[in-house]
This record gives C-alpha cells, structure tokens and sequence, in this order.
C-alpha cells in the first residue's frame, strides 16, 4: 500500500502550494485544481493552503482557450519552501520544457516534496524524470504515446493516482477529485465532502474510476439495442458477427441496426467493429509477446496478410511497425 500523503511531511498550521502554468493549459484544470485548496480555506476559516502560481516566463500566460492567466511569480523567486507543486500544462506538449523549470522539479523532488501532474503536467514530470517507478497517469487520449516515450513511468488508465509523493490525473474534473481527495487524507473526510457539497457534487469520485465514460452513459437516451450490440461485438473479437447476425440476435432489422449507428455513433456497424477488433490488435501487441499471426486469429483476422493490410490502413503503419515503434 502506498504511504499515506499525510505521513511525508510534518503537518502544519499552512501549506505552501505551488502552481506552474504553461502556455496552452487547460484553465478549467487549474481551476478545478485550486479552488477546492480555496474553497477548504473558506469553510475552515483559515489558511489551510496558500496557493502562488508561477511561471517561466514574464507576462500572462495564455490559457487553451486563449484567455490570460497573470501568475505571482517566476519560477525562480520562490520565497519560502514549497509543501506542493501542481504543474498544469497542456497535453500534447507544444516544444520542449524549459530547462529552468527541469531542474526546479528535480531539486524539489529531491527535497521530498509532493509533485503533482495536471493534465500535460504528468508530461512534464516524466520529462523530468521524477515519476521514474511511479504510477502515474494523464488524459486518456495520450495514453498510447506516453508509454512509449516513458517506459519508466507505471502507466495508469485511472481518473488519478496518488502514489507516495506523486499526484497525477487526467485532467478536466479529475483535478477536483484528485484535490478533494488530497484534502481529506490531510484535513479528514467531512471536510473533503463538504467541498464536495459545496461545488453541488454528488460525490467524489474515487482515484480507481476509469476516465473513459461508460458506454450506456456515453449513448444518454439512445435505444437498450444499440448498447446491447456493442456489448455483443466486444464479446465476439476471436469469431466477428455479421451485421446480420448482429440483427437477427437483438430482434430488429438490419436497417435499424445501421441506422443506430450512423446517428448515435457515427459509424456503419461493420467499421465500428472493425475499430474494436483493431484497437483491441494495437494492445496485444504493445502489451504482449505474442506472434502476429496468433494475434491475427485472436481478432478475427483470416489470416495474417489480411491483418497487416486492416492494420496498415487504419493505423497508418503495419503490425511489424508497431512492435518496433
């Protein structure tokens, strides 16, 4: 079990934190991750966190949505130790990390200080090689390039990871959770949820919930029957259903079937199939060993010609290019 946040540093009356902003990142991130430090100030009433933002560079910084942050501070004029730094960065990272702001992360994660990844933050971090062994995770959308360039890192599909001295999410809301969370190993339980009551959350979600929305949540209104065909194609990678077959086990027409489809899912159903069958391909053979051929035949592929072909097509390079890559 990891450690509890709590037990790394001696608990007092305030807590520094700090927040780095890169040019592109997500302000509704950084808000998610620092009005719940905000918010525990106002319901305790007193300063539990004092939160100083920075960055590397004079000026505002300009946010994804290009509106201006001003921060508080250079990254070089930190007046007192820090107890959390909160890099908030977007995701892919534009360039290269300043080389200032490197350095600043290795010396504080020497010092033992909790280092946290927001978004492309996680990038950040494992660019600088302080989440070497630790688990960790990012939005899910980078998940695929990361763990390539960051086999070191532990690679997590989870809303967020708290591990020993790392706190990483997925960006988003996830901040908010990962934060309230934060709040109630340091400060107890009841204070996490009354923010969580504050913000109207129902609850807070834990760190182990994928980031990925459930399908039947994703479809909303859409028919029982479209959920249910999903259902039947991710239970039939080895030995594919026809469309037909598809139709014939929910009790509806083909054209109905297609037509669900096209309006929920954008997709014919023989080429949303074929993207399961495929992604489902790309895991085994980043995650596996085993021969290409036998992959093949594990989703659905007559033969291996026929994989390499679906594969070159729809990933832009072949199975043997993957295992390389």
């Amino acid at each position: 079990m990891p450690e509890p946040l709590a037990s790394l540093r001696p608990a007092s009356p305030t807590r520094y934190v700090g927040v780095v902003v890169l040019p592109g990142f997500s302000l509704l991130a950084q808000a998610c991750a620092t009005e719940p430090l905000a918010v525990a100030n106002r319901l305790e009433g007193r300063t539990l966190y004092r939160l100083t933002t920075f960055a590397c560079a004079a000026g505002p910084v300009a946010s994804a949505s290009q509106q201006a942050l001003m921060p508080q501070a250079g990254i070089n004029e930190v007046d007192e130790p820090l107890d959390l730094l909160l890099v908030c960065a977007p995701g892919p990272l534009s360039g290269s990390v300043p080389g200032p702001l490197i350095e600043w992360l290795q010396r504080l994660a020497r010092a033992g200080v909790l280092l946290g990844g927001i978004g492309g933050g996680t990038e950040v971090l494992a660019r600088a090689g302080v989440l070497d062994g630790y688990r960790a995770t990012l939005p899910w959308q980078r998940f695929d390039a990361f763990s390539e360039a960051f086999p070191r890192v532990r690679l997590s599909r989870q809303l967020f990871e708290i591990d020993r001295d790392r706190l990483t999410c997925g960006g988003g809301t996830a901040a908010m959770d990962m934060m309230m969370t934060l709040v109630g190993s340091q400060h107890g339980p009841r204070l996490a949820e009354r923010i969580s009551e504050h913000f109207v959350l129902e609850r807070i979600r834990m760190g182990d919930e994928p980031q990925q929305v459930p399908l039947r949540s994703r479809l909303g209104h859409a028919p029982e029957s479209l959920a249910e065909a999903v259902a039947l194609m991710e239970a039939n990678i080895e030995e594919p259903l026809t469309t037909h077959e598809l139709a014939e086990h929910l009790g509806i027409s083909r054209r109905q079937l297609e037509r669900l489809f096209k309006k929920y899912l954008q997709a014919v159903p023989s080429r949303y199939y074929l993207d399961l069958r495929l992604q489902q391909a790309r895991r085994l053979l980043r995650e596996s060993d085993r021969p290409a051929g036998e992959i093949a035949l594990q989703t659905g592929f007559s033969s291996a010609a026929h994989f390499s072909t679906a594969y070159r097509n729809h990933f832009g390079i072949t199975p043997r290019e993957e295992r390389l890559a």
